[in-house]
């Protein structure tokens, strides 16, 4: 009997669960969103009890899907990175929300600490730059603002974890307290170049060891899931952030390959080897992957919005009552009629690092209507993405022709295209673009024997869709001004 492998893959905005075969079928696949909490200004939250439940809810529904005979081997589990939780052990109960990646609410903090002249130090041990996004404000924030944290962490009787420690701790019933090494490597804690947790960092941070989760290779040994599985008892097997997961799934294992995941932010990895590679254009050297103890590191460039701009449309301005509907819109119109939309709704990424940026359109006019803005939504990816790849090209001094490109956004074919046109660079789309939850199952397929190497995941990759660049280069580089022209404006306000 061929062995199937769950994959969870807990997102921003939903969880969601897939059983896949050894051969990369889907066999069946479930989804549930759950609730956004903004309590102020560039604060998001997330209930994380209900993340545990909507998670193993969509566990057991994907699972009851399966035939009688579907055997399943594992548990893989791929992340939202950098969403912060710390619980007690003894209860299991979060102390205070979930704080989300895209909070800035530590903004004020980390912008005192380049002040001081910390953040050299700290990109050299992390390969990260000292921004609100990654973890260690996160969880220094709730030690100082909720009561008692800090005495009730120096007793040893709190834990911190991103959301994969947390859901490993939950579906293991607090047997086993560990993350990997991709999702440690978000933090602002942990050291790339030692693969340790290090103590000059925790201490900057004000951080006690004591809440830290041990450090695994990607396909380890997580412990065995007894909870929220309705009555199966199957081991975690495989554990990667949600883009170190869908590089993997992408099977982008050679120096130079880039894979770009387009799903509530946009996230582009180069792949750079065994060697971390410094970038001077403000990108982040990260860790790709761990196995058998050997890390391998990638550049990566972070755009905080792209499928939550798309969201806003249809939640705030109501402009759109599905995600698809962006498409209809977007090819209705001949050109974008000089309407550029820059959505720095928490602030803005790579390259420009702006915690405090906010949005903006530009070149409105009366005759602008809901198509010119769903448009400029889905260009502004677009455009993001080309800063990125160009970042990417001077530090790593390797030219880029190819992008493989997955998440929900991608379905949209005007965008794959548009990704080719503006970027000037193939467009490939594989036959799964689930691949972020695809990596996790190949990583806990590594760990179970299911898969020898990583040559049997890259013979599992196949193309879809491949979009060609087909725009001028005098209309790009006219839509590229126009864009830096919105950007610089917003940047200066």
């Amino acid at each position: 009997m061929t062995p199937n492998i769950l994959a969870i893959d807990q997102g921003t905005t939903s969880s969601r669960a897939m059983v896949f075969s050894a051969s990369g079928e889907v066999k069946s696949r479930a989804q549930k969103e759950f609730d956004q909490h903004f309590p102020a200004d560039g604060w998001v939250e997330h209930d994380a009890m209900q993340i545990w439940q909507v998670t193993s809810q969509v566990c057991r529904d994907a699972l009851a899907q399966l035939a009688g005979g579907d055997a399943v081997a594992g548990i893989g589990i791929t992340n939202q990175r950098e969403t912060t939780v710390v619980w007690n052990r003894t209860s299991g109960e979060p102390i205070y929300p979930a704080i989300v990646w895209q909070d800035r609410r530590t903004a004020e903090t980390c912008k005192a600490m380049q002040s001081a002249g910390k953040e050299p130090d700290i990109t050299d041990r992390t390969g990260l730059l000292l921004d609100p996004y990654f973890s260690a404000s996160k969880l220094a924030w709730i030690l100082d603002h909720v009561e008692g944290a800090r005495q009730q962490a120096s007793r040893g009787e709190l834990a911190f974890g991103t959301i994969d420690t947390w859901l490993i701790w939950k579906f293991t019933n607090g047997k086993v307290h560990a993350t990997d090494a991709t999702n440690a490597s978000r933090t602002l804690l942990f050291n790339i170049h030692t693969q340790q947790w290090d103590d000059t960092l925790l201490k900057l941070f004000n951080i006690p060891a004591s809440v830290l989760p041990e450090v695994k290779d990607c396909a380890a040994d997580f412990g065995m899931a007894t909870e929220g599985l309705a009555g199966r008892h199957l081991p975690i097997a495989g554990v990667a952030g949600d883009q170190h997961a869908a590089m993997i799934g992408q099977g982008c294992f050679s120096p130079g390959m880039i894979k770009s995941t387009y799903g509530t932010g946009c996230f582009a990895l180069m792949h750079t080897g065994n060697t971390a590679q410094p970038s001077s254009n403000r990108l982040l050297t990260t860790t790709a992957y761990r196995l058998a103890g050997v890390p391998q590191y990638a550049l990566e460039g972070s755009i905080f919005m792209a499928g939550a701009t798309v969201q806003w449309l249809r939640d705030k301005l109501g402009i759109i009552n599905n995600a698809s509907d962006t498409e209809a819109l977007a090819a209705s119109l001949p050109s974008n009629k000089g309407v550029y939309l820059v959505p720095a709704f928490t602030g803005l990424g790579a390259p420009h690092w702006q915690p405090d940026a906010r949005a903006s359109i530009c070149g409105l006019t009366r005759d602008s209507g809901r198509a010119e803005i769903a448009r400029a939504a889905l260009e502004a990816v677009c455009y993001q993405t080309y800063d990125l790849l160009q970042a990417m090209t001077e530090d790593a001094q390797m030219p880029i022709k190819t992008l493989r490109v997955d998440g929900g956004m991608i379905d949209n074919n005007w965008l794959l295209q548009a990704l080719a046109d503006i970027t000037g660079c193939s467009a490939e789309r594989p036959s799964i673009t689930e691949t972020t939850a695809q990596g996790a199952a190949f990583l806990a397929g590594l760990q179970l024997g299911i898969y020898q190497g990583l040559d049997d995941i890259t013979d599992r990759w196949q193309l879809e869709r491949l979009a060609v660049p087909k725009m001028s280069e005098a209309i790009r580089t006219t839509q590229l001004n126009e864009w830096r022209s919105a950007l610089n404006k917003t940047l200066q306000s």
